[in-house]
C-alpha cells in the first residue's frame, strides 16, 4: 500500500468556541440544559453523540421527576455491565444542582457478583425498598418484565441507554416490552442514544410510538464546535493487500493515542489467530521489553527510541485480562495523559468506553453496524488539554479478483464506503430546507456571506450559534404531516443512512457509467423511503425524499468543491461549512430538478479511484456490472408516475427519442408498461 492512497474522505473542523463544556449555574453543559428544559415530557427521546453528557442529563431529568413530578423510582438500563459505572455517585448539588446523585450499591446491579437470572429476584426487592434508583443490564431489565409483568413498573421511570439496541422487530424482547409500556402509559421513559440507526433493516421505534416521544437533538457538529481543545476530525478508509499488520505503520503513528479494533476471526481481513495478531502488531512497533507486573501492559521500544504502554484486550487469558481491565479504570486514565499509549481491542472498548486521550480509532476490516461505526469514531472525539485532532481510520483489504470471495470483497468494500458517506452527514450542520418563492425572505440570526440576502436567488444562510445552514430551493415540496414534518427535521440521516446501505444503489452510483442519477434520487430513494414509511402517503414520501437528496448530494457537492481547489493546505484546514458556503455561492441556481440530476455517490468514486489499484477497481466494476438490473415492473410504474409529473408540467409526455437521459428512461418505462398491456390482452 503507498502512501498516495493515504486520503481521508472528509476532514472536518470545528470552532472551540467552549460552550458544549462549559456548565451553567445549574452544573448543566449546553446538551444537557437542552434536555432539562423537556424534564415534564412523559416520553423523551435523547439523541446525542458520545461524550456529549447523556448520563448526567438523565441525572438531572430523573432527580427532577422524583423530587418534583411524583415518579416513585428509577431504573436504568445500560446493555453491558462496564456501563452502569456511568451512573455512579455525583455530587451534583456541589455545581450548584439541587440534588445529589445517589445510587446505593446494592442497588447497581451491574456491580453485584452473580448472573442476571439470580438478580431479578434484587429487582423486586429494590420495588419495595425506599429507595429510588437502580442501575442493571438491559438482559436484566428484560427478564425482570417477563417475571413481574409491566404492571410492576407503573409510576416509574424506565431510562433505556444505548437506545439503539432496541428494535420494533416483533423478535426484539426490549423492543416488544417497550411498545407494551407506550400502550398501557404508565410509566416515564427516557431513551439515550449516539446513533439512533442501527445496521439492520429495521427501526428503533415504527413511527405511531415514536410519535409520542418528545426528541431532544444534539449533533456532533454542535459538540464539536463547543469543545475547548479538538479542532479537526478526519474521517478515512485505506486500502492494503497481504497481512495488514505488515502495512499498519502506514495508518498507524506510534506516537498518537490509537485504540487498534482488529478484525473479526471469521473476517476476511482477520490473520487466522487473534494472539498471534497481536503479537505481530507489537513486532511492528518495535521492540518488546515485558510486561509491567503492575498493570498489565506490554512495554515496547519504538524505532524513534520512545517506550510506549501497549494495553491488549484482546487476550481472554483470566491471567491476564483482569489485570489490564482493572489497570484501564484506574483514574490516572483520565488525569494522565501518558497512562497508556496504544489500547489493541476485539470486541471490547467500543460502546462507552471512556479514554479522553484517544486521538485515533483504528479499525481493521469493514464493519456490518453503522452503529457500531459511529461508536467507535466516539472513542476518539472525547476533548481533551492539548489533543487538537482526532480521525478515525478503517483499514481495508483490497478486493483481489483472483479470490474465490471476491463478491463478497466487493460487498464489504461498499459497506465501508457508505459508513463513511453517513458519518458525513453525521458530521456536518443541520439543514434547514424552505421552499424559494416570492414570499421568500431574510431569516434572523442567519449569515447570507459578503453579498447578503439575495431576493432574486436561491439563498443559502448559516446561523453560528445553532450551527444550522438555511437553504432556499426552488420547487421543494414541504412535509404536511406531523410525522413527515419530524422526519425532515429529525431524521434525514436514518433515511440517507438506509439509502446508503442499499448496495445495488451504491453499487450503479459507482460503477454504472450508463446510469441516469434520477434512477437512484428518485426512483431507488423514493422506493426506499416508501418501504421504511408505508404509512405516509405519496406527497409526503417526496417531500421527505427531496429534503433528503438535497442534504445527502450538498454535502457531497461541499466535498467536490473543497477537494477541487487543488491545494493540500486548504484540503486539510478548510471546514465542510466553508465547502457548503462555497458551492452555495457557486450555483446558479439551485432547484430540486438539478439536485436530482447529481449523481450522490460520484465523489465517493473519485476518492476511492485514489485510494484503490486500477486492477482492483476493475474487479469491483466487473461484480456490480454482472447485477446491473434491467427495468422491472415496480421500477417502471414509478417511471410512469414521474412520466406523469412530467407532462403535467410540460404539456407533453417524455419522449424516447429525447438527448436528455432521464426523459427518455421515463418513456422506456411507460413502453414497458404498454408491452405489458399487450401482451395480457394477447394471452
Amino acid at each position: 500500500m503507498s502512501k498516495e492512497k493515504n486520503i481521508p474522505t472528509i476532514t472536518v473542523n470545528y470552532n472551540n468556541n467552549g460552550s458544549s463544556v462549559t456548565s451553567n449555574e445549574l452544573g448543566m453543559r449546553a446538551m444537557q440544559e437542552l434536555a432539562y428544559e423537556k424534564r415534564g415530557e412523559q416520553y423523551l427521546l435523547i439523541k446525542s453523540p458520545p461524550a456529549s453528557g447523556k448520563s448526567r442529563a438523565l441525572m438531572f431529568i430523573a432527580l427532577d421527576k422524583i423530587n418534583n413530578q411524583g415518579v416513585k423510582q428509577a431504573i436504568i438500563a445500560v446493555p453491558e455491565q462496564s456501563i452502569g459505572s456511568s451512573f455512579n455517585n455525583e455530587p451534583l448539588t456541589k455545581y450548584g444542582y439541587y440534588y445529589d446523585w445517589v445510587v446505593t450499591p446494592k442497588w447497581n446491579l451491574c456491580n453485584s457478583p452473580g448472573e442476571d437470572g439470580s438478580k431479578v429476584n434484587a429487582v423486586k426487592a429494590f420495588f419495595e425498598s425506599d429507595d429510588k434508583v437502580l442501575v442493571c443490564t438491559h438482559a436484566l431489565f428484560r427478564r425482570a418484565v417477563e417475571r413481574f409483568g409491566i404492571e410492576a413498573f407503573d409510576n416509574k421511570l424506565i431510562a433505556i441507554d444505548e437506545f439503539h439496541h432496541v428494535s420494533s422487530n416483533e423478535n426484539n424482547v426490549l423492543g416488544s416490552q417497550l411498545k407494551d409500556f407506550i400502550e398501557r402509559d404508565k410509566v416515564h421513559i427516557v431513551a439515550m442514544t449516539g446513533s439512533y440507526f442501527r445496521g439492520d433493516a429495521n427501526p428503533v421505534l415504527m413511527p405511531d410510538d415514536e410519535l409520542k416521544f418528545e426528541p431532544v437533538t444534539y449533533t456532533y457538529y454542535e459538540q464539536l464546535s463547543g469543545y475547548e481543545h479538538l479542532k479537526t476530525l478526519n474521517i478515512g478508509y485505506y486500502f492494503y493487500s497481504g497481512a495488514y499488520a505488515d502495512d499498519l505503520l502506514k495508518v498507524l503513528n506510534p506516537e498518537e493515542k490509537t485504540i487498534i479494533h482488529i478484525p473479526n476471526v471469521n473476517s476476511r481481513e482477520s490473520m487466522g489467530d487473534k494472539i498471534k495478531e497481536v503479537e505481530h502488531i507489537i513486532e511492528e512497533l518495535g521492540e518488546w521489553l515485558g510486561v509491567d507486573a503492575t498493570t498489565g501492559f506490554h512495554r515496547v521500544k519504538t524505532k524513534s527510541g520512545k517506550i510506549i504502554k501497549i494495553a491488549d484486550l484482546v487476550d481472554d487469558d483470566l491471567s491476564k485480562r483482569p489485570l489490564v481491565q482493572a489497570a484501564l479504570k484506574l483514574p490516572e486514565i483520565k488525569t494522565n495523559r501518558d497512562h497508556v499509549d496504544i489500547i489493541i481491542a476485539l470486541g471490547m472498548a467500543k460502546e462507552g468506553f471512556d479514554w479522553i486521550w484517544c486521538e485515533h480509532a483504528l479499525t481493521i476490516g469493514y464493519r456490518s453496524s453503522l452503529t457500531e461505526i459511529v461508536q467507535i469514531i466516539g472513542r476518539a472525539t472525547r476533548d481533551a488539554p492539548n489533543k487538537t485532532q482526532a480521525r478515525f481510520t478503517n483499514l481495508i483489504a483490497e478486493v483481489d479478483a483472483s479470490e474465490d470471495s471476491v463478491t463478497d470483497a466487493v460487498n464489504d468494500t461498499l459497506k465501508a464506503i457508505s459508513a463513511s458517506l453517513l458519518m458525513e452527514q453525521v458530521l456536518a450542520p443541520k439543514f434547514n430546507f424552505t421552499p424559494k418563492n416570492p414570499q421568500s425572505k431574510e431569516q434572523d440570526g442567519y449569515d447570507y456571506g459578503e453579498g447578503g440576502y439575495d431576493p432574486n436567488k436561491e439563498n443559502v444562510g448559516w446561523n453560528e450559534e445553532k450551527g444550522e445552514f438555511q437553504v432556499e430551493i426552488k420547487g421543494l415540496a414541504m412535509p404536511e404531516s406531523e410525522d413527515a414534518k419530524r422526519i425532515c427535521k429529525e431524521d434525514l440521516n436514518e433515511v440517507i443512512a438506509a439509502f446508503a446501505q442499499d448496495k445495488d444503489s451504491i453499487g450503479r452510483g459507482l460503477f454504472d457509467e450508463e446510469l441516469v442519477p434520477q434512477e437512484l434520487t428518485q426512483v431507488r430513494l423514493g422506493k426506499i423511503i416508501k418501504e421504511k414509511y408505508p404509512e405516509i402517503d405519496d406527497e409526503d414520501i417526496e417531500a421527505i425524499r427531496q429534503h433528503a437528496i438535497a442534504a445527502l448530494n450538498i454535502t457531497q457537492m461541499a466535498k467536490q468543491s473543497i477537494n477541487n481547489e487543488g491545494n493540500d493546505n486548504i484540503k486539510t484546514n478548510t471546514a465542510l461549512i466553508d465547502g457548503i458556503r462555497k458551492f452555495a455561492m457557486d450555483v446558479r441556481d439551485l432547484d430540486v430538478d438539478w439536485i436530482d440530476s447529481i449523481n450522490p455517490f460520484s465523489e465517493a468514486y473519485s476518492i476511492l479511484s485514489k485510494a484503490m489499484t486500477e486492477k482492483s477497481l476493475k474487479a469491483m466494476a466487473e461484480v456490480i456490472s454482472g447485477k446491473k438490473p434491467n427495468i422491472n415492473l415496480e421500477e417502471a410504474r414509478e417511471l410512469a408516475k414521474r412520466a406523469l409529473k412530467f407532462k403535467n408540467e410540460r404539456g407533453r409526455l417524455p419522449d424516447i427519442k429525447s438527448a436528455d437521459p432521464w426523459e427518455q428512461r421515463m418513456a422506456q418505462g411507460i413502453a414497458y408498461l404498454a408491452r405489458k398491456k399487450s401482451e395480457q390482452q394477447n394471452g
